[in-house]
This record gives structure tokens, C-alpha cells and sequence, in this order.
């Protein structure tokens, strides 16, 4: 019951902060080489996963980065992998490839901050809003599961401040 009071109450601090946020954005290149922007997902959440082909925790959550994508790529949400780490490239579409990833896979020097913000371990995911704003960051693995219940929440908790108001 405290943990689900904590829960609720993180994600009201977080909507009433979201509202007074400016959108963020980045440019990376993607595996063809082409430049990605941050921005071209506008109108979706957008999971940024920061991740290493060498972190087990990272592999592990691939698969359901893989199904949250594939459910929610056509309606309301992408995942957009970013790497972490100094790989060949070959090596790094190769793994990609092998791992059957279809979400935007970018790439960035490593290091302990980012566009977005820290990454004090992989992996490490930001969620942005539609609106391009960031509302949340998780340390450690995700699941879909965890991902849908926050976008819900957050959608829930966003939707009461609306009428709040009015």
C-alpha cells in the first residue's frame, strides 16, 4: 500500500513538472549512417534505451523492448536503442541483426551523461512525452509491462490535472 501511495504520488510530481518542461531533442546517426532526430517521433512516447552489446541486464531486455515496439510502433509508442559503447560497426549491425531488433538502433560515444541526462549504469531508459518532453528515467531493466502501466498512469494523472483546472 506505501509503495503504491509513493508510486502514485512520484507520478504526480512528475506530470505537474512535465507540464512546465521544455521538449528536448538530439541528432545521432543510426547504423546506415543517416542522422536520427530525437523530434521525428513527435506525437508518440518514445523509449530511449541506453544499452551495450557486452551488458548482461541489456540483453536480457531486449526481447521485450522487441514486443513493446512491435505492439505499440503503428499506434502510440517506439523504443529507439541508443549504444553505448566503442563497437565496429559491423560488429554492432551484425549483433543487431542476430538479435532480430527492429526499433531504430543510434549510436553515441560513451560516456556518463547524455542529451537527456546521466546514465550512472546500463541500461538506462528516458521516457518522453508526445509533446517531446522528458518524464521519466529508469536505471536498470524495463519490461513492457512497466512501461505500458507508467504511460497509462502518467496519461491518467495528466488527464485529472487537465480537469482540475477547468
Amino acid at each position: 500500500m506505501i509503495a503504491r501511495r509513493f508510486y502514485l504520488t512520484l507520478l504526480c510530481l512528475i506530470a505537474a513538472s512535465a507540464a512546465f518542461a521544455a521538449p528536448v531533442d538530439f541528432v545521432l546517426p543510426d547504423l546506415d549512417g543517416k542522422q536520427r532526430r530525437l523530434s521525428e517521433f513527435r506525437g508518440k512516447w518514445v523509449l530511449v534505451n541506453y544499452w551495450a552489446t557486452w551488458c548482461p541486464p541489456c540483453l536480457e531486455e531486449l526481447p521485450e523492448l522487441e514486443i513493446f515496439h512491435l505492439e505499440h510502433q503503428h499506434r502510440d509508442a517506439v523504443v529507439i536503442g541508443v549504444n553505448l559503447e566503442d563497437i565496429a560497426l559491423t560488429r554492432l549491425k551484425s549483433f543487431v541483426e542476430n538479435q532480430f531488433i527492429s526499433f531504430p538502433i543510434l549510436r553515441e560515444k560513451p560516456g556518463p551523461r547524455t542529451v537527456l541526462g546521466a546514465v550512472p549504469a546500463l541500461p538506462t531508459s528516458y521516457l518522453v512525452s508526445p509533446e517531446g518532453e522528458l518524464v521519466a528515467r529508469q536505471v536498470g531493466k524495463v519490461d513492457a509491462e512497466m512501461i505500458e502501466r507508467y504511460i497509462e498512469g502518467f496519461n491518467k494523472s495528466s488527464e485529472k490535472a487537465r480537469n482540475s483546472e477547468e
